[in-house]
């Protein structure tokens, strides 16, 4: 497997000239890690750019580090919320690293990055005669649209027709090329699969798919840029007297949760959770379903879920996740809180919180409460989205089960938050992480077109070492470097 490509010196000279002529300059990995490297004529040009605008500088606000602005912002050393005792009930320190204040509200436009620009760097895309697919099941495809509106590439966003509607209403706002909604919800992923094999079958090479759940690029943007700003944060902060104890990230298409790895090699003891619907507990049970947490995508396991690597599977009640969506952010859901001892700052926070952000939140307690965490130990997870995307949820929800009042916070305040136990997890020994690995073989070998020794080779602990190497992101890099210049 070449995680560089042969470059296609045509194509590649085509697609220079179009960046020319549309003033396009890409960011390198590198200074997606560190924008303090962001060239000052670019973090300049960014003071006049709002945060979500269609503008090739924006490319540059790819990063954990925006100042949390919507217009004109700089950057900073990350984004992130300590989450008070009067909310975890848990002596371990849980923290959420902020996924709003990237472009499109979502981390997902960096993993559509680690996608995209390998292939355009090295003439693999050619924007002039290909549309870029992007499958997802939800804040990926619309990373990949706006990675492709600032690049001026056509693009193909690929989502189930159940998800929320802004999702829509958005890609439809910045023009995308094509908006395909395929059947079912965040459970049916194989339908997106299936829509794909229809799109190659019926237009050849006219299409370039971007599979988010087989993309290396996916997972070695996150272990190069969410690991890194993870242990920034932790060393710079919290390190005196404590240790990084856990990493809890719902799985979806197993690209951020790829930050565990990077973080292992800083601290090895660290445990690295998986988090999925209790509805689909893939991981859990090998079994199926289907959900309401939205975005995380299920029913197998991606290509690129390095499955040695976890340690835990925390499943999720995706009732549990919807009925703090109201707690957070309905008025009686925030006096409640108040009441509690939730301070303001962190009642005014509680809103860049999306459903699997709580998701997330919930599976960091449940770790806490399963390995007997105290004030020693540390927690990071990531807030993947915030409440702008769930606005039609909390309408839908406040029609189907009457406006929210404080008899119902509170009785949530206490089954949601305070009553968080130990139940519906999986810790995994090295038979059970062989087992999740062998499970690949149904969806990708049987379905997908992988092969049988592709799958031995991903149960290699080498094969990883050498797909999250640094040589790989310098080349890609170097590759950037030369496109732009």
């Amino acid at each position: 497997m070449s995680l560089v490509p042969d470059i296609n010196k045509k194509v590649l000279a085509r697609t220079m000239a179009r960046a020319r002529e549309r003033n396009i300059v890409l960011p390198t990995i590198t200074q997606q890690k560190d924008p303090g490297l962001v060239p000052v004529d670019i973090a300049a040009r960014l003071k006049n750019v709002g945060l979500w605008d269609v503008d090739p500088a924006n490319l540059f606000r790819i990063t954990w580090k925006n100042e949390p602005v919507e217009h004109g912002g700089g950057f900073n050393d990350g984004n992130w919320i300590e989450f008070p005792q009067a909310i975890t009930g848990v002596d371990a320190t849980i923290i959420g690293i902020v996924g709003n204040w990237f472009p499109t509200g979502a981390h997902k436009v960096g993993a559509a990055y680690g996608c995209l620009v390998p292939k355009l760097v090295t003439g693999n895309f050619d924007p002039e005669t290909q549309k870029a697919v992007w499958p997802s099941t939800g804040n990926y495809c619309r990373g990949g649209a706006y990675d492709c509106a600032l690049l001026a590439c056509p693009a193909v966003a690929i989502l189930p027709e159940g998800m929320s509607r802004e999702r829509f209403d958005w890609l439809e706002q910045i023009g995308t090329d094509e908006i395909i909604a395929t059947p079912g919800t965040e459970s049916n992923v194989k339908e997106i699969y299936d829509k794909c094999w229809e799109l190659v079958h019926e237009r050849g090479d006219g299409i370039v798919i971007f599979n988010q759940f087989a993309e290396f690029g996916n997972a070695i943007w996150h272990y190069q840029v969410t690991g890194s700003v993870i242990e920034e944060i932790f060393s710079k902060n919290y390190s005196e007297g404590r240790r990084l104890s856990a990493y809890v990230s719902a799985t979806g298409s197993a690209g951020t949760i790829a930050a565990g790895d990077y973080l292992r090699t800083q601290h090895p003891g660290i445990r690295v959770v998986a988090t999925e619907a209790l509805q689909c507990p893939t991981l859990l049970q090998f079994g199926f379903g289907e959900h309401r947490i939205e975005g995380i995508g299920d029913k197998h396991i991606p290509w690129i879920h390095n499955v040695r690597n976890t340690n835990l599977v925390a499943a999720i009640d995706d009732e549990q996740s919807m009925q703090l969506l109201r707690l957070f952010n309905e008025d009686a859901g925030r006096e409640c809180l108040l009441g509690e001892g939730v301070d303001e700052r962190t009642l005014e926070s509680l809103g860049l919180l999306g459903i699997s952000s709580l998701c997330n939140l919930v599976a960091a307690i449940k770790t806490a409460r399963y390995y007997d965490m105290d004030s020693r130990d540390v927690i990071f997870t990531p807030l993947t989205d915030a409440m702008s995307m769930y606005s039609s949820r909390l309408q839908e929800m406040n029609e189907t089960c009457g406006k929210y009042d404080a008899r119902q916070a509170d009785r949530h305040y206490a089954r949601y938050l305070q009553g968080i136990a130990t139940d519906h997890l999986r810790e995994l020994n090295y038979a059970d992480q062989k087992a999740l690995h062998n499970f690949k073989y149904f969806t990708w070998v049987e379905q997908q077109g992988k092969t049988s020794d592709e799958l031995r080779q991903l149960w290699d602990e080498d094969f990883w070492k050498q797909t999250f190497s640094q040589d790989v992101v310098d080349e890609w890099d170097r590759l950037i470097e030369a496109f732009n210049g």
